[in-house]
């Protein structure tokens, strides 16, 4: 069997990784399989609910990298697999719909992603809509798969040819009777779904926890819908992608010496291990763990995708703006790693 090309080098973070096999879920989405090594298959563990972030070829002048959710979970064996939907205008979404075919290459950075449920053992309550139902998909697999908690999906679609995982799902419900509840709604149908639908819909379920991911308006109106049924917020984790606009394939440059006399003790949370760091404040909080040699958790560096997402335990921050985080995370203690510098003189922060 013919295998993925690939950097094997540990100072590299980019990894070439060979399509194994390429599915049609609809008329305009489409899974691709990859091929992963065993040399660097620890890289490609994941959680259920991350993403991978795929390079895309272009004859832009600009880098062109663009993040898909994992659509497997990483407790079946299934090698990782991305669903890419095409979007009105979207290049990274259309050139691999159009081009990708099984043998071609990819370059891709290893899983990010915090849209990960803490237990399998809870019980879900998953909200998607269109190619949202791609981290949901992965959630609900594991939760099946691995965990003893219930599941329930409401998952909007424009019509039926739309509705991805269609078959996938059917045959969850009947081989976890009991377990799992799918609710389709479809907006040829029923138009769109309101809050105060939603709010219904959710009304037997609140000791669940909330899992939302799909278009911005559909977002804000289960997340309308569950705060005015008072699910507290701390219950409710949402999923949001935009296009980036950096270039996180490019490696970081090494940092400058700065005067460290202005700088905060900070102590960092990674994996379940501390780390103290001098934190100079013209510096965030990726480029001095990078250059302290620790793996941060990161992909764009921009503000963008959300993987360096962090709590603020102790001490306070400042954090440009970013679209990843609203108000309400950012009062419940949420920075990004790649935009926060030290306000204070000493700093904790948990990954």
């Amino acid at each position: 069997m013919t295998r993925a090309t690939v950097d094997v080098s540990r100072t590299s973070r980019v990894v070439t990784l060979r399509v194994s096999a390429v599915i049609e879920e609809t008329e305009d989405a489409r899974t691709l399989v990859f091929d992963v090594p065993d040399e660097v298959a620890d890289r490609f563990a994941f959680r259920p609910g991350q993403f991978l972030t795929l390079r895309i070829p272009s004859e832009r002048s600009e880098p062109v990298a663009r993040c898909y959710s994992l659509a497997n979970s990483p407790f079946t064996g299934d090698p990782p697999q991305v669903t890419v939907k095409r979007t009105t205008g979207g290049y990274g979404s259309n050139w691999l719909c159009d081009n990708i075919s099984v043998g071609d290459t990819v370059d891709v950075l290893p899983p990010q992603g915090a849209f990960t449920p803490a237990s399998l053992d809870t019980d879900l309550l998953l909200w998607a809509a269109g190619s949202g139902i791609t981290p949901v998909m992965s959630i609900l697999r594991s939760v099946l798969a691995r965990g003893t908690g219930r599941v329930v999906l409401f998952y909007a679609n424009r019509d039926q040819e739309s509705v991805i995982f269609a078959d996938a799902l059917d045959d969850l419900v009947a081989r976890y009777q009991g377990r799992i509840t799918v609710a389709h709604w479809l907006e040829s149908s029923r138009g769109l779904p309101t809050a105060a639908r939603l709010a219904d819909f959710a009304a037997p379920y609140r000791s669940f926890e909330s899992f939302v991911c799909g278009p911005g308006p559909f977002m804000s109106a289960v997340t309308e819908a569950l705060a005015g049924a008072g699910w507290p917020r701390e219950r409710i984790s949402t999923e949001m992608f935009v296009s980036l606009s950096g270039d996180p394939f490019a490696e970081p440059e090494p940092l400058d010496p700065v005067d460290d006399e202005d700088a905060a003790c900070v102590e960092v949370e990674l994996d379940g291990t501390v780390h103290a760091l001098r934190w100079p404040r013209s510096r965030t909080l990726v480029d001095v763990m990078l250059a302290d040699g620790l793996d941060v958790p990161y992909s764009c560096r921009a503000g963008e995708c959300g993987s360096c997402a962090c709590t603020v335990v102790d001490g306070e921050v400042t954090m440009a703006d970013s679209a990843i985080l609203d108000q309400d995370d950012i009062d419940a203690g949420y920075t990004l790693a790649c935009r926060a510098r030290p306000r204070t003189d000493r700093v904790r922060i948990r990954f």
